[in-house]
């Protein structure tokens, strides 16, 4: 989509919208003068890459909503994460946002599917994470150089040879919740780069809820509804009356 300033403001240049972005704008969870929480679909990216194709960067102009400014992202998920996605409106609420998420004050949860193990309990990974090489880009793993990164991790149901996990990573780690999975023996179906599964259409993460404390006494919360996909996994392995 073209772009026009004026007067020192952005401004969208005049046409039809893209089905795309009219998809998108169905998907809005929450909404504010500070803030967007968007549900975003599985198979989209935040951000270009090397193969092309469409970016959800490219169709923020259509949700500034009035605002003089596109949504600027206050995180990312992997393309094939499902889920709640925050985005700032103003670059004040961005900035913000960017410090809640640096200092763990957002709280988030994510429901994973994945193939059980008997080291897969309740319980916190507190696994240090780091680069398993430049040539890799985003690959990581376990190791005592790395950054910190912890994951508190609640089973909620167990199939044949599977379990739906609750995770809720209290750092923010590229690739974490699959990585602490992996190390407990317990990677994530669909899953590429980490597991051995290719039962799933797609990598099975879900981020399901974020909180994030805003104003003094005031939280925002948002929570995504499992895409219609990830409910058929969970039926074709039993699973499907472990969540509402």
């Amino acid at each position: 989509m073209q772009k026009a300033k004026r007067r020192g403001r952005w401004t969208p240049v005049a046409g039809e919208m893209p089905a795309a972005a009219a998809a998108l704008i169905k998907r809005v969870l929450f909404r504010d003068d500070a803030m967007l929480v968007l549900d975003k679909p599985a198979g989209l990216p935040v951000h270009a890459g090397p193969k092309g194709g469409a970016t959800l960067d490219a169709l923020l102009p259509w949700l500034a909503f009035g605002k003089g400014r596109p949504p600027g992202l206050a995180h990312r998920l992997d393309r094939d994460t499902s889920g709640c996605l925050v985005l700032g409106r103003t670059k004040p609420a961005l900035a913000r946002l960017g410090e809640l998420f640096a200092k763990g004050a957002v709280g988030k949860t994510y429901m994973a599917l994945v193939q059980d193990a008997p080291g897969l309990a309740d319980g916190r990974i507190d696994l240090p994470l780091i680069k398993r090489s430049a040539a890799r880009g985003w690959w990581m793993e376990p190791s005592e150089q790395g950054q910190a990164a912890v994951t508190d991790i609640r089973v909620i149901a167990r199939g044949e040879k599977v379990a739906l996990v609750e995770a809720r990573p209290r750092t923010g780690r590229t690739h974490q919740i699959r990585v602490h999975l992996k190390a407990l023996g317990a990677p994530l179906l669909g899953d590429a780069i980490y597991g051995s599964d290719r039962s799933a259409s797609r990598l099975m993460l879900h981020a399901r809820s974020i909180e994030i404390p805003w104003l003094p006494g005031a939280v925002v919360r948002a929570e995504a509804p499992f895409p219609a996909d990830f409910r058929a996994a969970l039926l074709r392995h039993g699973l499907g009356t472990a969540v509402s």
